[in-house]
């Protein structure tokens, strides 16, 4: 995750608290796991403004099946759908889940 993508998620952090959800897109699992440590835990490269900064935000992947439920559908086959058929989605979702699971605060029900 590029510095200044960690600095929007550490503005809104602090603006909303952990009432903010972060959804990530990534292909690959591990860059996945990365991202979604980077935005719970803190930076794991303690190399952005996110070192050593642990939000506890909560964090999904756009293939999590809570996502997908609260996406409108059209607007589902239009963007993502394409990419179901060329990507492990479930691989992608237990990815972030299972660092969700581990670091993540306030997580939605």
């Amino acid at each position: 995750m590029d510095l200044q993508n960690q600095q929007r998620i550490k503005d809104a952090a602090d603006k909303f608290g952990t009432d903010c959800v972060v959804v990530l897109g990534s292909s690959d699992a591990e860059g996945a796991e990365i991202y979604a440590e980077t935005v719970s835990n803190g930076d794991p490269t303690f190399a952005g403004p996110l070192a050593g900064v642990p939000l506890g935000l909560p964090v999904y992947h756009v293939f999590d099946p809570v996502i997908r439920a609260e996406c409108d559908p059209k607007a589902w086959e239009e963007q993502i759908s394409m990419m179901e058929m060329v990507l492990d989605t479930e691989k992608l979702a237990a990815a972030v889940k299972g660092i969700r699971d581990q670091y993540s605060k306030n997580v939605p029900a």
